[in-house]
């Protein structure tokens, strides 16, 4: 059967059987949450940009040489945003993804801050012994800031809390209160500096063996580099590259069981669409990584 592009609000803008809660291998969840930025805004509009600029995507990847979306995709509504607080906002998200996890689908979240992904560990964690691979520009490690121990600067932290085996990736922002608690509990070999990487043509595999064999990916899209990916509330210069994310996330793949992403922290800027259609098509492509690999 030959499926027409058609434009619902679904991601890829797939519709028919294809695009079934029943019939899909992967369900996206749009979580359009911002509480606790703290520079620039605007990643509640982040979700949807994703899904609109996903709907102008070829379905077939050159790479993976097919049509990933035969997988089926199904696209959930938004998680509405609680106004009661993070705190909440992760709880409501936990119960969410902890329920969807019991489809054995992979979950894919499109952020909002990246506070859901504390939720999302959470849900997941109650069913298996996970590790966690983050992707990012900032190690997100303080224990509070700005009065809640769930601000996106804190994910990680309270990650941590959860999983024993947590791999960051891209680091380049770090504070003096985060170093201090990266050396008393000795994370250094965890966390890969984007300056130590550089020159270190061996760093994917060193990543792939410290992540356990259930693996849950958060990929904070400041960990790119802003060349190409300006569209965040905090920047950092000198961040990956588009080829060397997707050799890791690959690698990752093929070595793992991956049971469910985010990619947060787009705020979308108004006639710039570039970084909306990387978003997109950074999700598709992992999707297929995951489902497709081998």
């Amino acid at each position: 059967m030959t499926y027409e592009r058609a434009l619902p609000y679904s991601f890829m803008g797939i519709e028919g059987p294809l695009s079934r809660f029943e019939n899909a291998s992967v369900l996206i969840l749009p979580v359009p949450y911002e509480g606790t930025t703290s520079y620039g805004s605007g990643t509640r509009g982040g979700p949807k940009a994703i899904i609109d600029a996903s709907r102008s995507l070829e379905l077939y990847d050159e790479e993976i040489r097919g049509e990933i979306y035969r997988c089926g995709i199904h696209t959930l509504p938004e998680v509405e945003p609680l106004v009661e607080g993070p705190a909440h906002m992760v709880k409501r998200i936990s119960g969410i993804v902890g329920e969807l996890y019991q489809t054995d689908k992979l979950i894919v979240l499109l952020g909002g801050e990246h506070t859901i992904t504390v939720g999302a560990v959470r849900g997941i964690s109650k069913y298996i012994d996970l590790s966690v691979l983050q992707i990012d520009a900032h190690a997100d490690l303080r224990d509070s800031y700005q009065g809640s121990p769930y601000s996106h600067a804190c994910v990680m932290r309270r990650v941590r809390e959860i999983c024993n085996d947590v791999v960051q990736v891209g680091i380049r922002s770090i504070s003096a209160e985060e170093m201090e608690f990266v050396m008393s509990e000795k994370l250094e070999g965890e966390i890969f500096l984007m300056r130590d990487i550089i020159d270190d043509e061996g760093w994917k595999e060193d990543v792939i063996r410290k992540l356990g064999q259930n693996v849950y990916i958060t990929i904070d899209l400041d960990g790119l580099d802003p060349a190409i990916m300006p569209a965040v509330g905090t920047p950092e210069p000198g961040g990956l590259e588009w080829y060397e994310v997707l050799s890791l996330l690959r690698e990752v793949a093929e070595s793992k069981k991956v049971v469910g992403f985010d990619v947060v922290e787009l705020a979308p800027i108004p006639g710039l669409i570039a970084p909306n259609v990387l978003a997109a098509r950074l999700i598709y492509k992992l999707i297929g990584y995951i489902l497709l690999r081998g």
